[in-house]
């Protein structure tokens, strides 16, 4: 366990879940370039502190140290909250002293000092500074935080458009720090989140169809090329399967089966608020009236029964923010084998070069090629085996 040492503290730290190979630290340069500037600022942090994108609560619990009277996290992420949750509880911080929201709840109303995380996705950043723009004020001390890497001329000109005058720090470590001057009278315009678009005629059983994409999912603004590889090669004449759209997005694979499988369970789930939500509002718009189904946002397939699950349907992230890494897909693979009933059938989506097809006969102890093309494969495992790579 590694352990982030502030002006207010030494705090041990860790991602969610936990994992002792994960060599992946849960802060980097840029939370401790800002948590450094607030105390050498002697910033006031007496009032309505809100923290947007702490990605596993590496800022939230270092400031819980330093006893704001109103502190406030807003994340999208179910992992980076429970990783939040944990590492305050770890510190010793009183649970009811932090309020954790989602980017799916009211946000809040009042807003003294406002610390933002730059997130990788430049939309789902557009819309969380809308939210919270009319909770700023003129008084409003605004400080952004990111890698070098991460803050872009783009990144600059939303803070500018939307909350007022911006301008960057000097790097430090490779981090870099976004300084704006609030300006309340600003015509910051309207919020184009969340966004729609009609799915293209090659996306099969629900080509044409009009879907809504929250801010911050993957591909928000069009139908990403793998996902529409794999609704041209999904499984048939399932029955009454019970199936599951794992890391589901704005769940159109899984929309497309409930289209094509009338009597078909559908299990929606990712670790994202906004993605989760934008599968309900598309099933819910294009299912049949009264259709049933479960819409979760969690660690995956965690807290599923062992052996509850006919079919898994998954097309993986590789990266872990900034961080390339299969860690996220052998997890998802991992706990498919153990929610599968004997007999039940993994199928995965992904680029030809990620290697899933070892992964998965290492886990599952064999797998199939459905479908490829030059750039993606669509592989299928069934359960038969104990896993060997857990």
């Amino acid at each position: 366990m590694n352990r982030l040492t502030t002006s207010w503290g030494e705090f041990p730290l860790t991602r969610f879940p936990e994992d002792p190979r994960d060599p992946l630290r849960a802060w980097d340069a840029s939370d401790e370039y800002l948590l450094r500037h607030l105390a050498e600022t002697d910033t006031d942090l007496s009032g309505a502190v809100t923290v947007v994108g702490d990605r596993w609560g590496a800022l939230t619990t270092a400031l819980a140290a330093r006893g704001p009277a109103d502190l406030t996290q807003v994340s999208d992420s179910y992992l980076g909250r429970r990783a939040t949750a944990k590492n305050l509880a770890r510190s010793g911080a009183d649970p009811a002293a932090v309020r954790l929201l989602t980017t799916q709840d009211p946000p809040p109303t009042r807003v003294d000092v406002l610390l933002v995380r730059v997130p990788k996705s430049l939309a789902l950043l557009e819309d969380q500074l809308h939210r919270l723009a009319p909770a700023v004020h003129e008084g409003t001390v605004i400080v952004g935080t990111g890698m070098v890497k991460e803050i872009h001329t783009s990144t600059l000109r939303l803070f500018e458009r939307i909350l007022g005058p911006t301008r960057t720090s000097l790097a430090v470590k490779k981090a870099r720090l976004i300084l704006c001057t609030p300006d309340p009278a600003l015509d910051r315009g309207t919020n184009p989140w969340p966004l729609r678009y009609a799915l293209p005629a090659d996306a099969a059983t629900v080509a044409g169809r009009t879907v809504t994409n929250q801010a911050g999912v993957f591909c928000a603004d069009r139908l990403d090329i793998g996902t529409r590889f794999f609704l041209q090669h999904l499984p048939q004449g399932l029955g009454r399967a019970r199936v599951v759209d794992l890391g589901c997005g704005n769940g159109v694979v899984g929309l497309a089966v409930a289209l094509a499988e009338p009597e078909a369970e559908l299990v929606f789930t990712d670790e994202s608020y906004q993605a989760v939500a934008s599968a309900e509002e598309n099933f819910r718009t294009h299912a049949d009236a009264g259709r049933a189904a479960e819409f979760t946002v969690g660690d995956g397939l965690a807290d599923t029964a062992p052996g509850s699950v006919d079919l898994v349907l998954n097309n993986p992230p590789f990266h872990s923010h900034q961080a390339t890494t299969d860690r996220t897909a052998r997890r998802m693979f991992t706990d498919a084998w153990r929610a599968l009933r004997p007999g039940g059938e993994l199928w995965v989506v992904g680029n030809r070069h990620l290697g899933y097809h070892v992964t998965l006969r290492r886990i599952f102890g064999a797998c199939e090629l459905v479908a490829s093309d030059p750039k993606f494969v669509v592989l299928r495992a069934v359960k038969r085996d104990t896993p060997t790579d857990r």
